[in-house]
């Protein structure tokens, strides 16, 4: 059984930088507090606990002395500015893609003009870009939603950066059905998001198995899985090796493995040996067999 590695995959440069910003706090001997997971992947945030990184949910919880640090998804303006008021440091370790978004969004509301921000309402991404155009900006899943928007007003069409090419796009034609207005589009996905779902997208039609690794709470590895899905049926995503049953494995002679943007490399190697080593032990139990 050969395992197949996905040219594009795992940390992408936003969450390499945060994770590198949180480890420059710690080694300056900083009490560090992450507004929030400050990403997507249980196992990370984990190993980053082990060395005294803390979660908080709410700004009211962090103390003056304290470091607070701004996750990759970004905060409102309203959160950054308590959390100011409150920390002796403030790390903004928003990814500079979701920050284009935030200063997108924040232009258009200057000039008022509506925003269509295409993503999940309830993502910390989402919540955070709505803060920029509070009066204006309008957060829609695809482009069924769009009917159930008011007159615009020279819209603006941008999207949570790590959503589906297809949905964006058809979305954006469908608010270009909507008004006679002039619509601003403006592609926001990660091109990390763009190229990993490509070379997944390759992959899965190379083989017989594929696995995802990320949180499941990542928006982005939740994606992969549903591209990767496209190609291959037999495709799962998992957070860590236990999750892997061997008898999906059975008969497959080629297994594709990508990761999300928020899993580290330490994380995937492991899966990826897991994997090996379960191919040997096919391999070994068909030989007694013949």
């Amino acid at each position: 059984m050969k395992v197949l590695l996905a040219n594009e995959y795992g940390f992408c440069f936003g969450v390499e930088r945060a994770v590198e910003m949180v480890e420059e706090a710690i080694s300056n001997g900083a009490s560090v507090r992450t507004l929030g997971p400050l990403i997507h992947n249980p196992q990370e945030m984990q190993r980053l606990a082990h060395e005294g990184v803390t979660t908080i949910q709410e700004p009211v919880q962090i103390k003056r002395g304290e470091t607070a640090v701004i996750r990759a998804h970004g905060v409102t303006p309203d959160v950054q500015k308590e959390l100011e008021e409150k920390a002796s440091k403030v790390v903004d370790a928003t990814c500079p893609f979701v920050t284009r978004v935030q200063k997108l969004a924040a232009r258009a509301a200057a000039q008022d003009r509506h925003v269509i921000v295409v993503g999940s309402p309830d993502h910390p991404e989402m919540i955070g870009v709505k803060g920029y155009a509070p009066d204006h900006a309008f957060v829609i899943r695809d482009e069924t939603e769009v009917a159930g928007l008011p007159e615009l007003r020279r819209p603006l069409v941008v999207s949570q950066t790590t959503i589906k090419a297809k949905t964006f796009f058809d979305t954006a034609d469908a608010v270009r059905s909507k008004t006679k207005d002039t619509v601003e589009v403006v592609n926001t996905i990660c091109s990390a998001t763009r190229d990993r779902q490509d070379a997944a997208r390759a992959l899965a039609g190379m083989v017989d198995a594929f696995y995802i690794i990320g949180g499941r709470h990542s928006s982005n590895s939740v994606k992969l899985l549903a591209v990767c899905k496209e190609q291959c049926e037999k495709s799962f995503l998992i957070e860590t090796e236990e999750e892997i049953n061997e008898n999906d494995l059975v008969g497959v002679e080629r297994v594709g493995v990508t990761a999300g943007a928020s899993t580290p490399d330490w994380l995937i190697r492991k899966i990826v040996t897991h994997l090996e080593e379960i191919g040997e032990r096919l391999s070994d139990s068909l030989s007694l067999k013949l």
